[in-house]
């Protein structure tokens, strides 16, 4: 015999429903018409949008303003898009890698006929070799024709050394501090 499945259908809790309905409801005030109740929750979605659009702004200039010291509070997922919105401003195009499963690559830059698969490590410590076998798996992946790593930190020996056998171009916190401050 078998078993079914159940079905975990997401709930939008009914909250989410009462900004609307006061929408409406103010339009039904003021105009005592069923457009009213359209026209106000029409107003509700506008500016909503409007609100969603100017808060990813500010995160977005937040990011394009820090510097040193705010990168090394940043957590690792805020530091790629700090990374991108710094190379979208040197006239790379970026595309995000997921979050996970992405191969080694946190980024892929665009330049031309170039594509950069790029290694984010945003660490207190030392980055060692692993960082860059990562990124070294992800150039076949990404059909990329260079691999970078970047950190705000600074790479071990070994690491350098991985990197110069495999051509990997390493991006230390010093060269980072210069990307920074460059981005104009």
């Amino acid at each position: 015999m078998r078993k079914k499945r159940r079905r975990n259908k997401k709930r939008l809790p009914i909250f989410r429903f009462v900004p609307i309905a006061l929408a409406g409801y103010t339009g039904w005030h003021l105009s005592n018409t069923l457009e009213g109740i359209g026209y106000g929750i029409a107003c509700y979605f506008v500016l909503y949008i409007g609100f969603k659009i100017w808060a990813k702004s500010r995160k977005t200039a937040k990011l394009r303003k820090s510097g040193i010291r705010e990168v090394d509070q940043m957590s690792g997922e805020d530091f790629e898009y700090f990374l991108g919105e710094l190379f979208k401003r040197r006239g790379f195009k970026v595309n995000y890698t997921a979050t996970s499963g992405d191969y080694g690559a946190d980024l892929i830059l665009k330049d031309g006929k170039d594509i950069i698969a790029v290694q984010a490590k945003r660490y207190s410590s030392t980055v060692g070799v692993k960082a860059v076998q990562e990124i070294i798996g992800a150039v076949k992946m990404y059909d990329a024709t260079e691999a970078w790593v970047v950190t705000n930190s600074h790479f071990t020996k070994q690491a350098e050394k991985l990197a110069d056998i495999n051509d990997v171009y390493l991006i230390d916190r010093e060269e980072l501090i210069q990307l920074i401050l460059n981005k104009k």
